[in-house]
């Protein structure tokens, strides 16, 4: 990688790409707590832990979710979905004790309430179906309605420690659950994007393909909302139940849905396919995953459509990710990052289209 890419936002960056013996396959998710790392290698139906951040390309994991070891991959460890396996896992949360992962194609969050320490270890809980060996969307299939306790495609999972907000994607909403279930099946205590617990309709008010959710510390809660290009930010976390966004990122209002506001390039103000999002000090960086970039906000915007303060990935903010330098492959810079999380001061971003890690320290 030529590290120049990523601007001079980041410093001491190196890249990561996971097992020697098996590299990353598109890697969906990324977390640190308490100096461990958590990825979701996506493409191959696991969840990898390494108890300390390695800093070298390559090093084993200390525990494999999904997979009973480091060569196997298949779907549901090619067995019937059980309590040890994964199906294309994508947001992880953990505070270092608990550990929660959205195991989106099976349609369900799994929660193991003890960190895990062994390959293949079962989760404790499920969280969208009734038992670990359900799979369907919304428990009966495509065709039923989503209800409190079901689930279809979640992506993106976070937690406080005590609640947890889940992007509930193919329902097109957010379900909250004020504390962390300890039983199967539980129902979710409130929703965010629909009136109800039932509906399927949606506006564009609503999240219309919510892929991640994030709470800052202050109680600001964001949500990457992907297929209209836009980051929907509620000051106040709990206004998000009952009241629309106060602040969009990436478009001018609520019926923008331009994928970079319909311009041939992008700007420092538009986004495409956004992924996610990571609170950082008195600001918010987003992951701009179309365009192949990072977008910072040095403070978290106060009103539709502001501009960002710096990009990290490109050399400026109109250069897309089909820049000249790509014409021979994607490797000299990210490409397609799908998720990125902060661990004192170190940025580490889920360079999915490349299947690796970049990580890097933030000079903002």
């Amino acid at each position: 990688m030529d590290f120049n890419t990523l601007g001079n936002h980041i410093s001491e960056a190196y890249l990561f790409k996971g097992s020697r013996i098996n590299p990353f396959l598109a890697p969906r998710g990324v977390h640190v707590a308490k100096g461990i790392l958590f990825v979701s290698d996506t493409g191959q139906n696991r969840v990898f832990i390494w108890n300390t951040i390695p800093r070298t390309q390559f090093q084993e994991p200390d525990v494999i979710l999904g997979q009973e070891n480091i060569n196997d991959s298949g779907r549901n460890s090619n067995k019937k979905v059980s309590a040890r396996t994964l199906l294309y896992p994508s947001g992880i949360w953990s505070d270092g004790n608990i550990l929660i992962v959205a195991d989106a194609w099976n349609h369900r969050v799994l929660i193991w309430h003890q960190l895990p320490t062994k390959n293949g270890q079962p989760a404790d809980v499920v969280i969208g179906q009734p038992g670990f060996d359900d799979n369907l969307p919304n428990v009966k299939g495509q065709a039923a309605n989503p209800k409190a306790n079901s689930l279809n495609w979640p992506y993106g999972v976070f937690s406080d420690g005590k609640s947890i907000w889940i992007a509930d994607t193919g329902n097109r909403r957010v379900l909250f659950y004020d504390q962390i279930p300890v039983t199967n099946f539980a129902k979710a205590d409130g929703v965010i994007g629909k009136p109800n617990f039932t509906t399927r309709d949606y506006e564009n008010d609503d999240p219309i393909w919510p892929y991640s959710v994030k709470v800052s510390d202050q109680g600001v809660l964001a949500i990457a909302d992907t297929q209209f290009y836009r980051i929907l930010v509620w000051k106040d976390k709990k206004d998000a139940f009952n009241g629309l966004a106060d602040v969009i990122i990436g478009q001018e209002d609520l019926n923008g849905a331009g994928q970079n506001q319909f311009m041939l390039s992008p700007n420092s103000n538009t986004l495409s396919w956004t992924y996610d999002t990571c609170f950082h000090k008195n600001g918010i960086l987003v992951s701009d995953t179309g365009n192949s970039r990072i977008l910072v906000f040095d403070t978290i915007p106060q009103k539709n459509n502001e501009h960002a303060s710096k990009v990290i990935g490109r050399q400026d903010f109109k250069t897309s990710s089909e820049f000249k330098d790509n014409l021979r492959g994607t490797q000299n810079a990210i490409y397609w990052p799908f998720s990125i999380s902060i661990y004192q001061n170190t940025l580490f971003i889920s360079d999915t289209g490349n299947h690796r890690l970049v990580i890097g320290d933030l000079n903002t």
